[in-house]
């Protein structure tokens, strides 16, 4: 049953050229998302906006947080090429 779902989900795939922004797009959209989740907790609690302020505040965070993702990407992986045995 999943691989036949898989199977139909699977047949567009980007060029590989693109998967720097690919990951990019995906991190920023995941951790915006998340960041955006704890700190309106931290901030304003939970109440009946709680879920309008999250995403008030993730229009402002994805975009942001995907251009950071993208210049911040190479310094990361110099990093761990520096710092990490075998890269």
């Amino acid at each position: 049953m999943m691989q036949r779902i898989f199977n139909k989900t699977a047949k567009f795939r980007f060029p590989k050229h693109v998967s720097p922004y690919i990951f990019a797009l995906y991190m920023a959209t995941i951790m915006a998302f998340l960041m955006c989740l704890v700190i309106t907790l931290a901030e304003f609690g939970i109440d009946e906006h709680y879920m309008r302020n999250v995403m008030n505040a993730y229009q402002v965070a994805m975009p942001s947080a995907f251009f950071c993702v993208l210049v911040v990407r190479p310094i990361v992986a110099w990093l761990i090429g520096w710092t990490v045995q075998g890269h």
